[in-house]
């Protein structure tokens, strides 16, 4: 896996109170300068996985994904699934990974049409065929 670099606007205390337009004085100069920040996103000891669940839970300060494999996703009645990751967030942070996580798949719908999450929708059950007459 390689390292990547992204790039974040910082914002400035000018931008986070430019909503109260109203307290600012009109020939105010502007605040300090924007700055960028450099993160250097290091995945060399990621533990890549694949979930076919999600279960969601969250207190006031966190939310919870627990992510795993649901070996029998069509059957009914009880179904054991174990949980092989555990994503703990911030909501700022949620927030964020859910803005992401919508852009995404809103581009991948509009090149590939749109995704049906109901799994009995999705089952083609085959043709019955009708009798000879």
């Amino acid at each position: 896996m390689a390292m990547k670099k992204v790039r974040r606007k910082k914002v400035s205390d000018a931008e986070k109170t430019e909503d109260n337009a109203a307290d600012a004085a009109p020939d105010a100069p502007e605040a300090a300068a924007q700055q960028t920040q450099e993160v250097v996103v290091n995945d060399q000891s990621a533990n890549a996985g694949y979930a076919n669940f999600c279960r969601v839970s969250s207190t006031p300060e966190e939310l919870i994904l627990d992510l795993g494999l649901n070996p029998t996703p069509y059957a009914t009645g009880k179904v054991d699934v174990d949980v092989t990751q555990r994503i703990i967030l911030n909501h700022y942070t949620a927030k964020r990974l859910w803005s992401a996580l919508s852009m995404a798949l809103q581009r991948h719908e509009q090149a590939f049409g749109v995704l049906e999450t109901d799994v009995r929708k999705r089952v083609k059950t085959p043709p019955v065929d009708a009798p000879a007459s």
